[in-house]
């Protein structure tokens, strides 16, 4: 089996090494050309616990690897982003734009899946498009849908051992999907179903998580009014049998469920009214985090303030639809001088803001913002020089919350 991953991202080229390594031949295919240099080169462009030794045992295999361009396979895989614009509209031009460039190789007997997250409706749309450009492969290529399950951080442990959805509205490319995924799922199921289905389940589980922690922070705000630590009444309610409230923290980001949820907003407008609350309150935590601040430093401005932990969540390197960011633009907006700190990322600065190390962040500003839990603010050092200086907690860290 021969298999072209359109998408060397965070998901893509997980999937395409755990693939290669379970024998299947991978061309990996990203348009970004420094992206398929330093994967041949044996390199990780993420961060990902494992992956750089998988990656170069597949290299040395000849199982694995990348170009900018499609080579003819008999699977195809779209795994590109689908991020939204404008008013919160979902973009699937990545996902039509892949799909174009796999167009002139396609040929009788070819699997073509999505693996991006897409509104409902976006697998039919694409088999239009493939079929208004290739009519002679109707009824002649399979065509499904299978949204990736994965934890950043814990990505190939979770390829092998999440049980996957599989959609097509033809059970034969069901079926092939099935049991290509079979080759490397190996302690999780494959489960088959329709095209649309799959597409909505994928959205749903995403607004889920997002609306159970637009709960938790709401919570926070309810108990910043009535004077009440949120942290310790959520442990208290925990301890009810039947229920589980998530921790409160900055907002919500990643590719995912700052997005997907979206999605079913715009497509369902009068239905989807508790998903689109949801939304707005995640999305407005950092400006409520602005103003708890702006009480603190009494108006300020002249204050220098640091925000510990600059991408979505702990332990990664992805900064997309990061909470952090979002703060510090709107701090900088005020008028403070902001940095950050940022253990994952080489860069020197964030769309505009400095990055520095957790001593230089802690000696160079009179206030920071505890926003992650990052592995290297939790050591019993660590955790204690950044107590010691005026901070504002995002996520329990006070109350020995790590994560």
């Amino acid at each position: 089996m021969k298999a072209c991953f359109m998408g060397l991202g965070y998901i893509g080229l997980p999937t395409a090494i755990i693939a290669a390594k379970h024998g299947v031949e991978i061309a990996g295919v990203d348009i970004n050309a420094q992206v398929v240099e330093v994967t041949n080169q044996g390199k990780l462009h993420i961060i990902e616990p494992g992956m750089e030794e998988m990656l170069r045992e597949v290299l040395a295999s000849g199982h694995f690897k990348a170009y900018t361009e499609p080579r003819v396979s008999d699977a195809y895989f779209m795994v590109v982003p689908t991020p939204f614009k404008g008013d919160h509209e979902p973009d699937v031009s990545f996902v039509e734009s892949a799909t174009r460039m796999v167009l002139p190789l396609l040929k009788e007997g070819d699997l073509y899946v999505i693996e991006s997250t897409s509104p409902v409706g976006t697998t039919e749309r694409m088999a239009r498009l493939i079929f208004s450009e290739r009519p002679e492969l109707e009824g002649k290529i399979y065509i499904a849908y299978c949204p990736e399950r994965v934890l950043p951080g814990r990505i190939l442990y979770e390829l092998e051992h999440n049980d996957r959805i599989i959609g097509s509205s033809d059970p034969r490319a069901a079926q092939m999907t099935k049991e290509l995924y079979e080759t490397f799922v190996k302690e999780g199921h494959c489960l088959t179903c329709d095209d649309v289905t799959a597409e909505m389940c994928k959205l749903v589980e995403n607004t889920y998580r997002d609306i159970n922690i637009a709960f938790a922070n709401q919570l926070s705000e309810i108990c910043a009014v009535a004077g009440i630590d949120v942290h310790e009444l959520i442990a208290l309610a925990n301890r009810h049998p039947r229920v589980n409230i998530l921790s409160p923290g900055l907002g919500v980001g990643g590719h995912c469920l700052a997005v997907d949820p979206w999605f079913l907003v715009e497509r369902y407008q009068e239905d989807a009214s508790l998903i689109h609350e949801a939304r707005v309150i995640n999305d407005g935590k950092p400006r409520w985090v602005m103003e708890q601040m702006e009480k603190q430093l009494k108006g300020d401005h002249s204050e220098k303030i640091g925000i510990l932990g600059m991408a979505y969540k702990p332990d990664i390197d992805d900064m997309r639809e990061s909470p952090s960011l979002h703060l510090a633009h709107l701090l900088q907006e005020k008028g403070y001088a902001v940095y950050g700190c940022e253990p994952n990322s080489t860069a020197d600065t964030l769309e505009g803001i400095p990055l520095l190390s957790l001593d230089e962040c802690l000696d160079v500003c009179d206030h920071v913002v505890i926003a992650l839990g990052h592995r290297e603010f939790l050591s019993p050092q660590a955790r204690a020089k950044i107590l010691s200086v005026p901070h504002y907690d995002c996520i329990g860290f006070e109350q020995g919350e790590k994560r």
